[in-house]
């Protein structure tokens, strides 16, 4: 609506502005203390412009009309689900890990009622939440015990606060990692209240560097998966033994922030990503890895290990403030069955789209493209194309999946105003750009997510026409 110049006169009384509003059925859903709320708070602010000397549309219509949009847009979910169509498994904006129909069941079943979160049904007293997971993670990793917590982050700070609060730990300069958000380990090192000491360089850490660095004052040798990037060529690194060996032989532990942190084999062209199993077998004392990453269940912080530390943890009162809530708890205990009976590669879709082959991405990108091949007589172009897809969230840097998806062009729309209507259509579909071109990648879709694309494209390309 057109601004004009007003003063604070001209801004109609509160019961005027009132009678406006109350008299709209798409306002009904909200009560009268909430309408009054946000017309007080339009009003203020028209106010407060007024008296920045800034120009202000102050009329009945143009304040009624800014308080139901802001109440509609209040009333509404902004939470969506999407359709990734970028190819990125784990994208972190998206959400991670979708989950498999395991771990839906369990979560749909204990958020729709009570449940044994901390009930002991064979005593009748009060149990541990951790006692759902427990024995599930230990049969899959080998670990002698383990705990959950709500994130990776968490995981650390718990274990570096309970093991090395006011003494020293040491980290290879090459591993001081910084992950999305601008979380970095030097950080979390320093919230713990453990001492960070770095050794090594930037490519090159040897098992000498270590032993030079260790005093009395030090508490752990910290591993940490470089999860978002390679450092390569002239590079060199102590295997998890050696450091194992070393510390064992001092009389402290060996910590491995795993990152994300798998449960299966991941081999890509030829980078081989360590098991949990693997790491703990070589000896490591604990290990924290994500539950939302390639685990492929909800988010969590998983810590797992030898009995004596975890224990140490499950006393520190800094578990309360940092532990994991009834629906991802159920979401990792569907998800570890699936891993116990074998299923993981079918039913988590995770592991199902990251072990996706050529050939039967290429069949699926050549059925969606005969599906949109209409758009032809509309001026679109349909092609056909070999793409490469990422595994995301921080997981396997730098390898690269073989794929294919989809490109289109549309007569009249460039592209960067076809993605925003995708984006904003009624299940937003997410896309990638590229020469121009907005680029399905079949790697995370499935049918009925086609069929969205499919309908969206006709919508859209017969609205233009229009």
């Amino acid at each position: 609506m057109k601004e004009s110049k007003a003063t604070m006169r001209d801004i109609p009384a509160i019961d005027r502005l009132l009678e406006g509003l109350t008299t709209q059925p798409e306002l009904a859903q909200f009560s009268h203390q909430i309408i009054v709320s946000k017309l007080r708070t339009v009003v203020e602010e028209a106010r407060n412009k007024l008296k920045q000397n800034k120009s202000v549309d102050v009329s009945v219509e143009s304040l009624v009309f800014k308080v139901r949009s802001e109440l509609l847009a209040l009333g509404s979910c902004s939470l969506h689900r999407v359709v990734n169509a970028t190819g990125v498994v784990l994208h972190t904006n998206l959400g991670r890990a979708p989950l498999g129909k395991s771990a839906v069941r369990m979560v749909d079943d204990i958020m729709s009622g009570y449940s044994t979160l901390e009930y002991n049904l064979a005593t009748g007293e009060r149990g541990s939440r951790y006692t759902h997971v427990v024995n599930k993670l230990c049969a899959l990793t080998g670990a002698e015990d383990a705990i959950v917590v709500n994130n990776n982050a968490a995981a650390v700070l718990l274990v570096l606060s309970v093991l090395a609060q006011g003494r020293e730990v040491i980290v290879s300069r090459g591993q001081l990692v910084e992950i999305g958000g601008s979380f970095r380990v030097p950080d979390v090192l320093k919230q713990s209240g453990a001492l960070l000491v770095e050794v090594g360089t930037t490519n090159k850490t040897h098992i000498s560097d270590y032993q030079e660095a260790i005093n009395q004052n030090t508490a752990v040798i910290l591993k940490v998966h470089t999860s978002n990037y390679r450092i390569v060529g002239f590079t060199a690194q102590p295997d998890a033994k050696e450091l194992v060996e070393l510390a064992h032989n001092h009389g402290f532990p060996v910590v491995d922030d795993l990152g994300s942190g798998t449960l299966v084999n991941v081999a890509v062209d030829g980078w081989h990503e360590p098991t949990v199993a693997e790491c703990l077998a070589a000896g490591t004392d604990v290990v924290t890895f994500s539950g939302d990453k390639l685990l492929g269940a909800g988010q969590a912080g998983i810590i797992a290990g030898k009995q004596q530390y975890i224990n140490k943890l499950k006393k520190h009162p800094l578990l309360r403030a940092l532990r994991i809530n009834k629906l991802s708890l159920a979401a990792l205990e569907g998800t570890l069955i699936d891993y116990l009976t074998g299923v993981a590669y079918k039913n988590i879709p995770v592991q199902r789209m990251l072990n996706r082959r050529p050939e039967e991405l290429k069949e699926q990108a050549y059925k969606l493209a005969t599906m949109l091949n209409g758009l032809t007589t509309y001026g679109w172009s349909i092609d056909v194309v070999p793409l490469i897809s990422k595994a995301g969230g921080g997981t396997l840097p730098e390898v690269e999946f073989r794929s294919f998806g989809v490109s289109i062009m549309a007569t009249g729309k460039s592209t960067a105003v076809l993605e925003r209507e995708f984006r904003k259509y009624i299940v937003p579909i997410i896309v990638r750009i590229q020469a121009e071109k907005i680029l399905f990648d079949v790697r995370c879709l499935e049918i009925e997510d086609m069929e969205m694309i499919q309908k969206a494209c006709f919508g859209m390309a017969k609205g233009a026409r229009e």
